[in-house]
C-alpha cells in the first residue's frame, strides 16, 4: 500500500537516459511516488542522477532496484528489453505493476510472453510522445512531458485499478493519456514517427555526400532546420527502433516510395494538375487534421477536449449579424461539386467541423480542392465516375447527414470503402439508408444495431427502385436519390411528409433532372453533372437560435442576414410566429435555386401552441431551441409527430426534458413528443448536453430568462455546426464564456 497520498510505495526506473530520468524528476516533484529508485549499468550516470536530486536511491543492481517496488519502469532501449526483463522477473513482486516507454509495443509484448511464458497481468506497455536531441540523464527535463502524450496500450482483460494509477502517475506528471491497441499504436508511429526520422537521416546523409555539402547546409533556410532536426537524435536508439518495428515501419516506407514515384512522374510529364491535387490535398489535411484534433495525433475515444458554458442571466439581444452557411448546402456542394465535370465554386461554405470533413473525403477520393478560404472553395470536379479508392476510411466526425449521404454516393462505386465518426456518431442508427441500398443492390455491413462503421462493398449494380418511407427524412431521401444516379433505372422515393429538398435543387441546378410527382422524387441513372457556382446561405437552424433568443429577451431588437428560406426548412419561423413571435422577412431573393431572406426579430409575449403536425419535418433540427420559446410562452404547448428527435445527435426529447428539469422547469415527455407548461421560472442549475450541439446552444438561449447561472457540459460538439458561436452569441448581449479542460 501507498503512503503519504502517492499513488505509488516505490517505483524503480530501470535505465536514467533522457526518458527515464525526466520521468524520474517528474515523479519526485510531483510527489506521486514515496520513493524512486534508479538503476542504469553505467555507474556514472547514477551517480549523476542521485547527485542532480533525480532519484532518491541509487540501486547497485536490478534485483535491489525491482525487489520491494510497486512499479517498475524499463527506459532500456527497446532491443534491450527481453534481457533486462530477464533480470526483472526473479524479483518483481507478485502485485507489482510493469510498465515501459519504448517507441515500439509488439516487440516489447513478444519479449514479455518469451520471458514470462506467456502475458504477464500486470504489465502495461507505455510510450511517451516527447523527446529531445539530447540524452543521458544530464538532460532530464521533469518538464518533459507537460502537455506531450502519453499512449498505453492496456490488454483486454487489464485490471482498471492499475491502469487507473498508472494514468494517474502520467497525469501527475503534466501528460495527456490516451489508450490505444498494439498493433494500432505500432502502425501509427511508423507513420507519423518512425518514417519522419528515417526521411530526415536519408536526407541529410543524402545532401552530407554532395559536393557542395556546405554551401547546401549554410544556405539552408528554416523549414530546412526544422525537418532535418531529428537527424541529431541517438541513432543507437533509432536503430532499435526500426528493427524492432519492421513490418509496420517496411509496410509505410512502401506506401511513401510509391506516392513519391508519382509525384517524381507529374514533375518529369508536367503533369501540374497532379501536383495541385495532392499539394492542396495535403495542405487542407494538415489544417484540417489540426482543427479537428485540436493538436492531438491521435484519436481515441478520449481524445477531445471537454467545453462548458458558462452562462450568466439575464440581457437583452441587440445587433445586425450573419450566422454561418447553411451546413446541409455545404455538404451537398462539395458532394455534387466533387461528381460534376468542371470547377464549381463556392462561395459562403460552412467552415465547421462536420463540413471540413466532408470536404477532406472527397479529397482522400482523389478530388482536388482548393480552400476553403473565408468560405469560398473552388472543387475540381472529377465527374460521376471519377473517384478514386481511399487509402483508409472516410472519417465524417459528427454529421449524420454526410455519413447518410456517402452511403448512397459510395453504395456502386468500384472500390470498396469504410465510413466512421466520432463516438456521438458511431451511436446512430444507419438501418435506415442501409435496408433499401441493399433492396437496390447494395452490400453494406453495419455494427451491431445497424450503427457506423458502415462497410460498403463495391464493384456492385445497382437497380432502381420505388421505396416508401415509413417516417420523414431527409437523409434517407437524399441518399437513395444519389444512390439512384448510378442505378440502372428509376429510383424513386416518397415521403410521408415534405422534408427539406436541398438536394433535389442541387441536382437540377448541375443540370441533373429530378422529377417531383406530389410527395414523390425521382431520377434515371446514367446521367451526368455540369459544374456551377453556389452561394451558401446562412443557415436557418443557426439563425434559430438567435430568432428565440430574440424573441424571449425583453426589448431585443435584431437583425439576421441572407437567410436561407427553402420552404422545406422554414417551419421554425412558422411555428414561432403561431405563438406570437415578431418576425419580419426583409429583402427576399432567389440566389442559385435557394431562396434567402434578411429577417428582423423583435422581443414578443409568446403564447403556447399545439403545434402542427404538418410542421414538424419542417423545423426538425430547431426543436431543441423552441422547446426554450414555449418554456417562456404563456400557456401550453404540445409537440407529437416528433419520434425522429429521438434519434438525433441524441435522444433530443428526453435530453431537453433532462435539462429542463435540471434549470427548474417540469414537462411532460411522450413518446413521440413533449408538454411544456410555458410560464415556469428558469432557475439556474447545470446541464449535461450530452455532446449534442443544439442542447448546447439551445440552454444558452435560456439564460437570457433564468434567474441565476446555468452551466451546461460537453459543449465541444457546438464547432461542428456553428463555428464562432460563443463570439456571436456575446456580440448580440448574451453572457456567455467557453472553459476548456
Amino acid at each position: 500500500m501507498t503512503t503519504d497520498g502517492a499513488l505509488f510505495q516505490r517505483v524503480a526506473i530501470i535505465g536514467l537516459g533522457l526518458i527515464g530520468g525526466s520521468l524520474a524528476s517528474a515523479i519526485r516533484n510531483s510527489g506521486v511516488a514515496a520513493v524512486v529508485v534508479g538503476f542504469d549499468k553505467r555507474s556514472d550516470e547514477l551517480a549523476l542522477g542521485l547527485e542532480l536530486g533525480i532519484i532518491d536511491e541509487v540501486a547497485a543492481s536490478v534485483a535491489d532496484a525491482v525487489t520491494g517496488s510497486d512499479l517498475v519502469v524499463l527506459a532500456v532501449p527497446v532491443r534491450a528489453t527481453r534481457a533486462v526483463l530477464e533480470e526483472i522477473r526473479p524479483w518483481l513482486e507478485a502485485d507489482a505493476l510493469l510498465t515501459d516507454v519504448g517507441s515500439t509495443k509488439t516487440g516489447f509484448v513478444q519479449d514479455v510472453e518469451a520471458v514470462f511464458g506467456g502475458w504477464y497481468p500486470n504489465v502495461i506497455p507505455g510510450h511517451p510522445i516527447a523527446g529531445s536531441e539530447k540524452s543521458g540523464v544530464r538532460a532530464a527535463n521533469p518538464q518533459l512531458f507537460v502537455n506531450h502524450k502519453v499512449i498505453l496500450t492496456p490488454p483486454d482483460n487489464v485490471d482498471q485499478a492499475q491502469l487507473a494509477r498508472l494514468r494517474g502517475l502520467w497525469e501527475h506528471c503534466g501528460a495527456t493519456v490516451l489508450t490505444m491497441s498494439v498493433a494500432y499504436h505500432d502502425e501509427v508511429l511508423a507513420a507519423t514517427s518512425h518514417l519522419p526520422h528515417l526521411i530526415a537521416f536519408s536526407l541529410v546523409d543524402t545532401l552530407a555526400g554532395e559536393d557542395e555539402n556546405l554551401d547546401i547546409f549554410r544556405y539552408a533556410a528554416g523549414g530546412f532546420r526544422d525537418f532535418t532536426r531529428i537527424a541529431a537524435s541517438d541513432p543507437v536508439m533509432w536503430h532499435d527502433i526500426f528493427l524492432s518495428n519492421r513490418d509496420a515501419v517496411l509496410r509505410v516506407i512502401d506506401h511513401f516510395t510509391h506516392d513519391l514515384d508519382q509525384l517524381r512522374s507529374a514533375i518529369a510529364n508536367q503533369d501540374g494538375a497532379t501536383l495541385l491535387r495532392v499539394f492542396s490535398r495535403a495542405k487542407a489535411a494538415r489544417e484540417h487534421f489540426s482543427k479537428m484534433l485540436s493538436g492531438q495525433a491521435y484519436v481515441t475515444n478520449n481524445s477531445q477536449n471537454q467545453v462548458t458554458f458558462r452562462l450568466q442571466p439575464g440581457g437583452s439581444i441587440a445587433g445586425d449579424i450573419r450566422v454561418p452557411g447553411d451546413k446541409s448546402i455545404s455538404h451537398r456542394s462539395i458532394m455534387l461539386g466533387a461528381l460534376a465535370d468542371g470547377v464549381t465554386e463556392v462561395k459562403g461554405f460552412l467552415e465547421g467541423e462536420d463540413s471540413l470533413a466532408t470536404l477532406q473525403a472527397f479529397r482522400d477520393m482523389g478530388v482536388t480542392i482548393e480552400g476553403p478560404d473565408a468560405g469560398f472553395v473552388r472543387i475540381h470536379g472529377v465527374g460521376i465516375n471519377g473517384l478514386q479508392a481511399p487509402r483508409g476510411p472516410l472519417y465524417l466526425g459528427n454529421s449524420g447527414t454526410a455519413m447518410r449521404l456517402f452511403a448512397g454516393l459510395l453504395a456502386a462505386q468500384p472500390f470498396d470503402s469504410e465510413l466512421t465518426g466520432d463516438a456521438s456518431l458511431s451511436k446512430r442508427p444507419m438501418g435506415r439508408v442501409a435496408d433499401p441500398l441493399r433492396a437496390m443492390g447494395a452490400v453494406i455491413d453495419t455494427a451491431e444495431g445497424g450503427r457506423p462503421p458502415l462497410r460498403i462493398r463495391g464493384g456492385q449494380k445497382l437497380t432502381g427502385i420505388h421505396y416508401e418511407m415509413p417516417v420523414a427524412s431527409a437523409q434517407v431521401k437524399s441518399c437513395l436519390l444519389l444512390a439512384g444516379l448510378y442505378a440502372e433505372g428509376v429510383t424513386s422515393v416518397t415521403e410521408p411528409a415534405p422534408t427539406r429538398d436541398h438536394t433535389e435543387r442541387m441536382l437540377a441546378g448541375f443540370g441533373y433532372p429530378v422529377h417531383r410527382d406530389g410527395a414523390t422524387a425521382s431520377v434515371t441513372g446514367g446521367g451526368s453533372l455540369s459544374a456551377t457556382a453556389i452561394d451558401v446561405p446562412a443557415d436557418i437552424s443557426s439563425a434559430a437560435f438567435f430568432l428565440v433568443a430574440a424573441s424571449i429577451a425583453e426589448g431585443s431588437d435584431l437583425t439576421l442576414r441572407h437567410v436561407g428560406m427553402n420552404p422545406t426548412r422554414v417551419g421554425v419561423i412558422n411555428i414561432l410566429r403561431l405563438m406570437g413571435a415578431d418576425i419580419e422577412v426583409l429583402n427576399e431573393r432567389v440566389i442559385g435555386g435557394e431562396p434567402v431572406a434578411d429577417l428582423r426579430v423583435r422581443s414578443a409575449k409568446l403564447r403556447g401552441i399545439d403545434i402542427p403536425e404538418e410542421q414538424v419535418p419542417l423545423a426538425i433540427d430547431e426543436f431543441p431551441v423552441l422547446f426554450i420559446a414555449a418554456t417562456c410562452a404563456e400557456g401550453e404547448t404540445v409537440l407529437r409527430g416528433a419520434e425522429e428527435l429521438r434519434v438525433k445527435e441524441s435522444d433530443r426529447i428526453q435530453v431537453m426534458a433532462d435539462g429542463l428539469a435540471a434549470v427548474g422547469v417540469e414537462t411532460t415527455v411522450t413518446a413521440d413528443g413533449i408538454i411544456i407548461r410555458g410560464g415556469q421560472a428558469i432557475g439556474g442549475g447545470t446541464v449535461d448536453s450530452h455532446g449534442d450541439h443544439r442542447i448546447a446552444m439551445s440552454f444558452a438561449v435560456a439564460s437570457l430568462r433564468a434567474s441565476a447561472p446555468i452551466v451546461v457540459t460537453d459543449c465541444a460538439n457546438v464547432a461542428t455546426s456553428f463555428p464562432g458561436f460563443v463570439e456571436l452569441a456575446q456580440g448580440t448581449g448574451i453572457q456567455i464564456t467557453a472553459e476548456e479542460g
